[in-house]
């Protein structure tokens, strides 16, 4: 040994064994824990508002490892999407039931079936929101048609199969059941699962019970208020929600705006700062035209179920009236800076809040939770059974949106 080095003693019996390389496997089922964390991302937070390394960053991966899997953000998508119709359809093909079984036992099963996929999927089944607005037309009719054959599935065994229903009241029934079960992903109140799936079930029950246009109170038709050429704010704010409904809020520039609108876009500045803050003027508009007409009907209803009656008729009339501007209230939320998008989101649950104190009466056996969850359910039904109807003019059409809303909320309650 040389005299600069020194030596180590090591004790009797132990020898040095030379380092093994550490070897990281790649997890077998890495493909699916990304399309898991992306159909979250996008569900939560919409299309654009993700990217393929905010992706990759929450499953501990590089962006190019991603690349090995997906070939591109579009694919993560469509994967995401394909995976929960799939997942519905094996839902409900693994449906049993005994041989003496009626049909309302099969509509409980299948129902139940859907009831359960959706609250495994809950954080994920949002992607639906966004699926028509950013799918190829080729793959938005794949999974239209795999949502079609569920719905049919659903749809054999109604009630009203037994006295007779139109095809298109069978898809409006359907569409209710599945909007109110959909509806569990536009929020995050906290329930037990038999608690979830008794209040979906529950509601989607009642929903079998109505016969649509029977004896049905139509509400008036609203209008659309009409704004004025010479306000040229209220005229870009109601040409961007024509925009944004229509292509989203993602494809739309101020430029656009200015043009629909009859100016230039640096005209436009002199109004909004910016494309996010005509958007968050938008909404606060939807608010506050929904937080009047709600004090309107409420300073006139003599009793709990009078108001939630009345309250149903304005929401359904107001709906249709404005129905862009509700659909742009609903769909681009995510779009909002997060101090608005705080903002807006406390007023929606004060008036989610407000309806559910009101059922809370007429329903004693609820808790203000479970109304919460049963007005979220009524609630979504609008939007999803008025654009099955095109929003149209005639007043059957809302009758029956309302029929639809207002079984969901009062449920077995009108009956005794």
């Amino acid at each position: 040994m040389d005299q600069g080095e020194s030596s180590i003693s090591l004790p009797v019996g132990i020898s040095v064994q030379p380092r093994q390389a550490v070897v990281r496997k790649r997890p077998k089922d890495r493909r699916e824990h990304i399309a898991a964390a992306a159909a979250i991302a996008f569900s939560e937070r919409g299309y654009h508002a993700v990217s393929v390394d905010d992706i990759a960053s929450s499953v501990g991966i590089s962006g190019s490892a991603l690349y090995r899997h997906f070939p591109n953000k579009y694919a993560l998508f469509l994967y995401s999407a394909l995976g929960l119709t799939e997942s519905l359809k094996v839902a409900l093909d693994s449906v049993e039931v005994g041989p003496v079984a009626t049909d309302h036992d099969r509509l409980r099963a299948d129902l139940l079936a859907v009831i359960r996929t959706t609250i495994r999927n809950r954080r994920t089944a949002g992607i639906y929101r966004w699926e028509s607005r950013f799918l190829g037309s080729e793959d938005r009719a794949l999974i239209r048609d795999q949502a079609r054959e569920a719905n049919r599935r659903v749809g054999r065994n109604l009630s009203a199969t037994e006295v007779g229903i139109t095809l298109q009241d069978r898809k409006i029934v359907v569409a209710a059941m599945f909007s109110v079960i959909g509806s569990i992903t536009a929020h995050s109140r906290a329930l037990s699962q038999r608690g979830i799936e008794k209040i979906l079930l529950d509601s989607c029950l009642s929903i079998d019970r109505v016969i649509l246009g029977l004896a049905v109170e139509l509400p008036d038709r609203l209008s659309s208020p009409q704004i004025s050429t010479t306000n040229k704010r209220e005229l870009l704010m109601q040409e961007a929600v024509r925009l944004f409904n229509s292509r989203g809020y993602h494809d739309v520039s101020i430029e656009d705006i200015a043009v629909a609108a009859g100016f230039n876009a640096s005209g436009m500045y002199r109004f909004f700062p910016g494309k996010a803050d005509l958007l968050a003027a938008v909404f606060y508009r939807a608010a506050d035209r929904l937080d009047l007409a709600t004090a309107v009907v409420l300073a006139s209803a003599p009793s709990a179920a009078e108001a939630l009656t009345a309250l149903s008729s304005m929401y359904v009339n107001l709906s249709f009236a404005q129905h862009d501007l509700m659909s742009v209230y609903f769909s681009e939320m995510n779009n909002l800076s997060p101090a608005h998008r705080s903002d807006l989101r406390n007023r929606q649950k004060l008036y989610v809040a407000r309806w559910a104190g009101l059922l809370c009466e007429v329903r004693d056996k609820l808790s203000m939770v479970e109304a919460e969850f049963v007005v979220h359910a009524a609630l979504n039904v609008v939007p999803d059974v008025g654009r099955i109807l095109g929003f149209g003019p005639e007043p059957e059409g809302m009758g029956k949106v309302q029929q639809l809303m207002t079984a969901v909320l009062f449920g077995d309650a009108r009956a005794k």
